[in-house]
């Protein structure tokens, strides 16, 4: 039976990379970007691979109201599989900086936590009637054990791991799965712009491939690289001293979101 995946951030990154890599199985696929360019050939590349169908849509996950619309409308002209809640930006400090631009930081919080809940939530009361799907929420290493150099999206990421886990165990009796995915470092134009040691370092495809087979097997959390998430989780047992210390003697450079807060 061919799978209905309707996927977020799918214009580039780890969500174009899943897009196609469920393409070469032949899913069906309704693709939300912000970029039409990029979009249309995140689309063609799926036709390309074998995508039974493709349908896509601009949007942006931080207006609630289209969003529900444009989930709502997707599920009922044809049942929705998986969803995944994949859009997001980075933003945070580069050496010398102490405070992050307090418009960048609401404008990536609206991206990364309320887009988040703007994308599941349109489809919670319909997989539960149905009484089956799955959702993919994903998150970061940041969620994990905080950063000094990427405060506010540690914050994100955190909100969202947690909000994934209490979904979770709410859904689970009504037959909707969760997972959350918990990626490293992975080569995408998002993390190009990240200057520091990025250890465990994978392609979006490689991702894509570990994602999809995590789905599938419908694990609760998806993380990759294991050793990287394995160390991350050590490190919140710890003394925090100690951490932010050596923490401190990474040359990182993250740089600021080009999002600005809409007033």
């Amino acid at each position: 039976m061919t799978q209905r995946l309707l996927i977020t951030g799918a214009s580039s990154g780890i969500g174009r990379a899943l897009a196609i890599a469920y393409a070469r199985d032949g899913a069906s696929l309704y693709l939300l970007g912000r970029d039409q360019k990029r979009l249309d050939a995140t689309a063609e590349a799926c036709r390309a691979a074998g995508a039974a169908e493709v349908e896509m849509r601009v949007a942006d996950v931080r207006d609630r109201e289209a969003m529900a619309q444009i989930i709502e409308a997707a599920h009922s002209a044809r049942p929705i599989d998986i969803l995944v809640a994949n859009a997001g930006v980075a933003t945070g400090l580069s050496p010398g900086q102490i405070l992050e631009t307090p418009e960048a930081v609401r404008a990536m919080m609206a991206i990364n936590v309320s887009g988040v809940f703007n994308t599941v939530e349109p489809v919670i009361p319909p997989m539960a009637a149905r009484g089956r799907g799955q959702i993919a929420i994903v998150g970061s290493m940041a969620g994990v054990r905080s950063l000094p150099y990427s405060p506010s999206y540690c914050a994100a990421k955190a909100s969202v791991h947690m909000w994934a886990d209490c979904l979770r165990g709410r859904l689970a009796p009504h037959g909707v799965k969760v997972s959350l995915v918990v990626p490293g470092f992975v080569e995408t134009p998002m993390a190009a712009r990240t200057r520091s040691w990025q250890p465990g370092a994978m392609s979006d495809e490689k991702a894509a491939q570990i994602i999809k087979r995590g789905l599938a097997r419908g694990r609760p959390v998806i993380a990759f690289p294991r050793f990287m998430y394995y160390a991350m989780r050590f490190f919140t047992f710890v003394p925090h001293s100690l951490v932010d210390g050596v923490m401190r003697r990474f040359h990182v450079e993250v740089p600021e979101t080009s999002e600005r807060e809409v007033s």
